[in-house]
């Protein structure tokens, strides 16, 4: 063997220790350089809307979640603003690898004929042709000088970009390794927005056949990729079909880092599209069952960061991502779970979508109930996430009480945790909905912890989840409501409502009407001065807490034995029940208001309490208000009441309504 090839392996030999030390875990870093595992992540939950009460039993109704945020995939995590020992070593191999280079390869002009293997073509005159070309050897030269000053030095532009372009581009495979090399490590530490100039010598770094090259490039790319400038250029200037055909290569290694890519890649709205009419979508499905556990980390990372928008969603059903997404949710892996869960999740937002995913795995409930207990909270976060999306339909609903999921939902509601609580809470409310889970959920334990989170004041969500829920649980029971009333839910709202916000207001408010509706409950109801504060709330800035507040009293007033807490608020507080009565019949009003007013003026009436028949007959504005509504024409009238506040089967058309009252005020007003 001749010196020259000796030296040859040398320097390749420098160059894999090189890569082998680049790539170690570091005792500074979490995470290997070249691999994509550092994440964020946000869950956000949307509040469902029930409808307000009107004036009978609520007719209930949900949203779906809102689609959770992907995870955001940096390759690595934030280095340390001091050098380390072992960051340093990594760049004083790099120094040394390239300044070997020269002496490994240099311009031999003689050689025996066994180097003809190592340095290619001899030249006319008999002597080989150089290994480096002159402007390489200048890059190289340059390279160094700026490695000695990297702490100063801009990699990203002038004649360091251009030292290290001129390494990229060339046909010898070494120096491609180290501009490959060299743009991994210094994007490690440097990410910024950069342009194509930049962006070009990688790509082309891409798509060496040497898988080296391919992997540093692709570390490379992935870092820049963090930033939102980057993900837009690198994919207009053709980096996803480079990405997509490393995804296919048999090297592990480049897997992950194109995979981690393509992940970065796709937490932009513009490219997702892009990315989800290629043939990306059904790589990662595919790269999903790989056995390379990091590679399933990018991959079903890649996938959650897919599932923002329906059509994308769709294109990940019609690839078959599901029974790969269910499959690996018995994963040992947490992050996989968490990536898995969380896309099953924002599937689940989609109705024909529920439905392919109960014909894909008759168990997946089961696994998710599962994946409650698990170590892991933000896998249990987002496994009742899931549940409770699912839970937009009857079917799933009653399968998750069946099979056993209330236990694991009462000890994550019970959480100090606020992102378990609130997905345990938002999860339950959905489950409430079905009239035969309710005595199951009081039975389990439900009402007073619900109760409770209605003094979670710190976040409105919880405090709406669970008021509907109890308000859920009353919809359907004489016997539930009971149990709900003497667990003292109404003195919990008496307390909190003045002070709490209008979409909290809005739900208790619904629940009083709600519980308002059971003849026996109305005096006790009344006992606990729920009046005080439901009068002033029929001037509320919001409409919605005007109406329920105004259904809740018409609910209480029908057919009660004693009507003196009704004479007691008549004048106060605020403008009293009076004020109310003139406010909901004044001809400005919606004609749904007009008929709360005119429909509880008669429960009064019915009600034969002299001291309040009197305060109403000889009230003039009241009076008069409804003789106007009374003489209106309302025969060609569209606007007709479907529902009236006690749920009985009264008539319907406001304007015959007002007349029947008038008269009865008008005989009132006689005696």
């Amino acid at each position: 063997m001749c010196i020259l090839d000796s030296e040859r392996r040398l320097s390749r030999v420098v160059l894999i220790f090189f890569f082998q030390t680049l790539f170690i875990r570091f005792p500074s870093q979490k995470t290997p350089t070249a691999f994509f595992f550092s994440t964020t992540s946000t869950t956000s939950i949307q509040r469902l809307s029930i409808q307000a009460i009107d004036f009978n039993p609520p007719s209930l109704f949900f949203e779906p979640l809102p689609i959770a945020k992907a995870p955001f995939f940096f390759a690595t995590n934030n280095p340390p603003k001091k050098t380390t020992t072992t960051e340093s070593s990594v760049w004083n191999l790099l120094f040394f690898f390239i300044a070997a280079i020269p002496f490994t390869m240099g311009n031999i002009t003689s050689c025996s004929s066994c180097c003809q293997d190592c340095f290619g073509k001899r030249n006319r005159t008999g002597l080989y042709e150089p290994l480096l070309q002159d402007n390489e050897r200048d890059a190289i030269a340059e390279l160094l000088h700026f490695l000695e000053n990297r702490s100063d030095t801009n990699f990203f532009d002038g004649e360091p970009l251009r030292a290290l372009s001129t390494l990229a581009f060339s046909d010898n495979v070494d120096l491609q390794r180290s501009a490959a090399l060299a743009f991994a490590e210094i994007t490690e530490k440097d990410v910024r927005p950069v342009g194509r100039e930049t962006l070009n010598p990688i790509l082309f770094l891409l798509q060496s056949h040497d898988v080296e090259v391919q992997r540093a490039a692709s570390a490379a790319l992935g870092n820049l990729a963090v930033k939102a400038e980057n993900k837009l250029l690198i994919v207009k200037l053709g980096g996803l079909d480079q990405l997509i055909r490393q995804m296919g290569s048999p090297n592990v290694e480049v897997q992950c880092n194109a995979v981690g890519c393509i992940t970065n890649l796709a937490t932009h709205e513009e490219n997702k599209a892009k990315i989800a009419k290629s043939d990306a979508l059904r790589l990662l499905v595919d790269l999903a069952r790989s056995k390379d556990q990091r590679v399933q980390r990018n991959a079903t990372g890649a996938l959650l960061n897919m599932t923002h928008k329906e059509v994308n969603r769709q294109h990940m059903v019609n690839v078959g991502a599901i029974p790969v997404l269910i499959g690996l949710l018995s994963s040992p892996d947490a992050d996989v779970q968490y990536y898995c869960t969380t896309a099953l999740s924002n599937i689940a937002v989609d109705a024909g979508n529920r439905k392919k995913l109960a014909q894909s795995d008759s168990k997946l409930v089961q696994y998710l109930i599962a994946l409650m207990e698990t170590k892991s909270l933000k896998v249990q976060c987002q496994a009742a996430l899931a549940l409770r999306n699912l839970a937009s339909d009857e079917k799933y609903q009653l399968e998750i009480v069946r099979c056993n999921g209330l236990k694991p939902l009462l000890r994550l509601l019970k959480s100090s945790f606020l992102p378990l609580t609130l997905s345990s809470v938002a999860c339950i409310r959905n489950i409430s909905i079905h009239p035969a889970n309710e005595s199951p959920i009081i039975e389990e334990g439900f009402v007073n912890p619900l109760i409770e989170l209605l003094s979670y004041d710190d976040n409105e969500e919880v405090q709406c989840h669970a008021i509907s829920t109890l308000r859920n649980l009353a919809a359907s029971s004489e016997r539930n409501r009971l149990i709900i009333v003497e667990a003292g839910v109404v003195e919990r709202i008496r307390m909190l409502i003045s002070e709490a916000k209008n979409s909290v207001k809005i739900e208790m408010t619904a629940a009083i009407a709600v519980l308002a509706l059971s003849d026996d409950l109305k005096q006790r109801l009344l006992s606990t001065k729920v009046l005080e504060v439901l009068v002033p709330l029929t001037s509320s800035s919001n409409m919605e807490v005007q109406g329920n507040s105004a259904a809740a009293i018409g609910n209480l007033s029908s057919k009660v034995k004693d009507y003196s807490p009704f004479v007691d608020v008549w004048s106060s507080p605020a403008d009293g029940l009076r004020g109310f009565l003139i406010h909901f019949l004044d001809d400005a009003q919606d004609i749904s208001f007009q008929h709360i007013g005119v429909w509880t003026i008669e429960q009064f009436l019915e009600g034969n309490d002299a001291e309040l028949v009197s305060l109403v007959a000889n009230t003039p504005e009241i009076v008069q208000a409804v003789g106007r509504i009374a003489k209106r024409d309302g025969r060609g009238s569209k606007e007709k009441i479907d529902t009236d506040v006690g749920g009985d089967d009264l008539e319907s058309d406001i304007y015959a309504l007002a007349r029947r009252v008038a008269n009865a005020l008008e005989e009132a007003g006689k005696k």
